[in-house]
């Protein structure tokens, strides 16, 4: 517990740095890719320019951030694990990270309901959530109560989504000819097991669960469990002014990050990281979009499941398109975090280059 917490209503450190992702202000680009797994953002991470030097900082709480460039273009990797609160951590702290627009895709595995082979990519253009009744009697069953609750669709970003469609037709290799589905729903869950209709020890009462899913939900293709949250933040957000940062007395501590690489921490002071706003960039009026890339991991009709082999092969091909998709994806300048003092500055690490 050595860092100073500056605000018990948003967390963070007296440098600026967020409470559970661990960066700053110029720590994180407009551009991300979002993945679940470690390996996963290493090997998208293998596909960034040699220059600038990429940063990347591991928190304690378990959040990789990678950043740097890709076609002299800035992006991070922000890997979170699983589930709706790390998409909540994720998609929050970066906001206050960065100024400007942000474009968003994630990049994750799933279960498919219908016959598509695993190896497959879906893309889907709307997402629902299922979500486990609390209400329920889940002891002694409950005739008042459904188990399962079911939100509406949100959908993807229209322009990022097609975007996505057009990259990753354009980057398959010849070697890879499963399909790529972009007319589908995805349904992301609370659990893996209970609201997926798994069966375990647990009484669950979800025998019938993916059968009144599917003919529920017109089009429902996958199962995973952060693409509906996703979707929802960034269809939620809608940019106002923000008020300055509170000068209250630190009152917590947290335990410490150690980023990597971070040239941004001898650049500013303290009250100079204390948001993304003070560099210039306002959040006002600003974008969320967001789409999302699945790839089929197993089959829940056939049970099949991918290989190691298929899981590097198939990786390493999406990443490069989501990579293709995000650089290609334009964003006005003005609605760009500076280039200024960011890990990304090309002109900075040619200065620290020099003798």
């Amino acid at each position: 517990m050595k860092d100073v917490i500056s605000d018990a209503n948003f967390p963070r450190t007296k440098d600026g740095r967020v409470y559970h992702l661990g960066i700053r202000a110029g720590e994180v680009a407009n551009r991300i890719i979002t993945v679940g797994s470690l390996s996963r953002a290493e090997t998208i991470a293998s596909l960034l320019d040699a220059s600038p030097k990429i940063f990347s900082l591991y928190s304690e709480r378990g959040f990789q951030t990678i950043t740097g460039c890709y076609k002299q273009c800035p992006v991070s990797i922000v890997c979170i694990g699983m589930g709706a609160p790390n998409v909540d951590f994720f998609i929050r702290e970066v906001r206050e990270c960065v100024s400007g627009d942000m474009l968003i895709i994630r990049l994750g595995s799933c279960g498919c309901l219908t016959d598509l082979p695993v190896g497959s990519l879906v893309l889907p253009s709307a997402s629902v959530s299922v979500t486990r009744n609390f209400d329920f009697d889940f002891a002694n069953g409950d005739f008042w109560e459904l188990p399962y609750r079911l939100s509406k669709s949100i959908p993807a970003d229209p322009e990022l989504h097609k975007a996505l469609q057009v990259s990753l037709n354009a980057t398959r290799p010849s070697s890879l000819r499963k399909p790529i589905l972009a007319d589908a729903v995805n349904a992301s869950t609370d659990s893996f097991y209970s609201s997926q209709g798994r069966q375990t020890s647990f009484q669950d009462y979800n025998s019938n669960l993916i059968t009144h899913l599917k003919a529920t939900v017109p089009k429902l293709t996958t199962l995973e469990m952060e693409t509906f949250f996703v979707f929802h933040l960034a269809a939620s957000w809608r940019a106002h002014p923000q008020s300055p940062p509170h000068s209250a007395p630190p009152p917590l501590s947290a335990g410490p990050v150690f980023p990597a690489h971070s040239r941004f921490s001898e650049k500013f002071t303290p009250t100079e990281v204390q948001s993304a706003n003070v560099l210039g960039v306002s959040s006002e009026k600003s974008l969320i979009r967001a789409a999302a890339v699945q790839m089929v991991f197993a089959s829940r009709s056939s049970q099949d499941f991918i290989t190691p082999e298929e899981v590097a092969e198939l990786e390493k091909w999406s990443g490069h398109g989501v990579l293709e998709a995000l650089c290609g994806f334009d964003i006005p300048s003005e609605k760009l975090h500076p280039d200024k003092g960011s890990v990304w500055d090309l002109h900075e690490t040619q200065l620290e280059t020099k003798p």
